[in-house]
C-alpha cells in the first residue's frame, strides 16, 4: 500500500515540477518566474524525501535540507538582484 501511495506522490510532485518549469519559461512577469523557480525547489525537496522513504536510508533526508539551505540562499539572491540590481552591497 505505501508503495501505491509513494508512486502518486511521485507522479504528484513531478508533474508538479513540469508546471513550474512552464511558468518559467512563459511566465508574464520576473516575480512571477521567481516563486516558480522557489516553488521548484520545494517540488525538489519533496520528492528526495519521498524518494528516501521509498529506499529506506536517511542520506536523502540530509541531501534535501542541503537543497533546502541552497535553495533558500539563492531565492534571496536572486530577489536582491531583481530589486537592487546588485547582491553584494
Amino acid at each position: 500500500m505505501i508503495s501505491i501511495a509513494l508512486m502518486f506522490a511521485f507522479a504528484c510532485f513531478g508533474l508538479g515540477l513540469l508546471f513550474c518549469l512552464w511558468r518559467i519559461t512563459v511566465g508574464p512577469d520576473v516575480s512571477d518566474r521567481i516563486l516558480a523557480l522557489d516553488t521548484m525547489v520545494i517540488n525538489l525537496i519533496a520528492l528526495l524525501v519521498l524518494y528516501g522513504i521509498w529506499k529506506g536510508t536517511a542520506v536523502y533526508f540530509e541531501a534535501s535540507m542541503l537543497v533546502a539551505m541552497v535553495g533558500f540562499v539563492s531565492t534571496v539572491a536572486y530577489c536582491r538582484f531583481v530589486l537592487r540590481g546588485d547582491i553584494i552591497e
